[in-house]
């Protein structure tokens, strides 16, 4: 065996099959410590970098799992290798036995899914100056005359007033429709100037179809404005992070 072992999640109990390729194209094996069995492969590099690759790579071996029949799981952060299992038992099934089954209890029969947001900030713009005449002539005099600075900063903030409103009413509109739905929800910061609305989601693992109906819904409301992006199904990454990188 490897002196050192990337790990990936852990499971309430041991899995009697799971077929899984992880890291390097290593295969992802099982280990139980003290009730809970943790998937991992052996390292083939001291560190391993955040990239795209690796990043997905992390997640396929926990969605694997969940496909395969082992839905309640906690993932571990990216990055976290060991070079034996005695640490793994002294510095987190003992201390915190109690905290993983209470995640575990929690997570038993639901699954996270996200939303994300992105409108075109030029189209949202031109929409607002044609449905509000006041600040459409306000800002046709920064065309049209020699303004003072004073003026200037005033219908400039007038105008991001404006598209703060637009965004928040579609934020609050999401809200309105989704939150309900689920057990629970995390918004996370916006990833890119286009994404307004970054949402993760716990649900019942059945209700997904009603979900994802409801986003689809809300799609249609909006009339292409908005582009949407949404993930039925991921490990609860935002309910359930255990631990920390070394």
């Amino acid at each position: 065996m490897s002196s050192n072992l990337y790990l990936y999640g852990i499971l309430p109990a041991a899995p009697q099959a799971l077929t899984s390729e992880g890291l390097d194209q290593q295969p992802v094996q099982t280990q139980e410590i003290g009730g809970f069995t943790f998937l991992y492969s052996e390292a083939q590099q001291e560190r391993y970098l955040a990239s795209r690759r690796n990043l997905l790579g992390h997640e396929r071996v926990l969605e694997q799992a969940m496909e395969q029949g082992y839905r309640t799981l906690l993932p571990l952060q990216f990055g976290m290798t060991i070079s034996d299992w005695t640490n793994v038992e002294q510095q987190l099934i003992l201390p915190r036995a109690e905290k993983l089954k209470q995640l575990f209890t929690k997570l038993e029969g639901r699954r996270e899914v996200s939303v994300k947001l992105f409108w075109d900030a030029e189209q949202e713009l031109a929409l607002l100056m044609q449905e509000n005449d006041s600040l459409r002539a306000s800002r046709d005099q920064l065309a049209g005359k020699s303004l003072g600075m004073d003026q200037v900063v005033q219908i400039g903030q007038a105008i991001e007033r404006g598209m703060q409103q637009r965004k928040q009413q579609v934020i609050e509109t999401f809200r309105a429709a989704l939150n309900s739905l689920a057990v629970e929800q995390v918004e996370n910061d916006p990833l890119s100037e286009a994404m307004i609305y970054n949402a993760a989601y716990l649900i019942n693992w059945e209700s997904e179809p009603q979900f994802g109906q409801a986003v689809e819904a809300l799609d249609q409301q909006f009339e292409g404005r908005l582009r949407i992006r949404y993930n039925s199904f991921t490990a609860p990454f935002n309910f359930a992070q255990m631990g920390e990188a070394e």
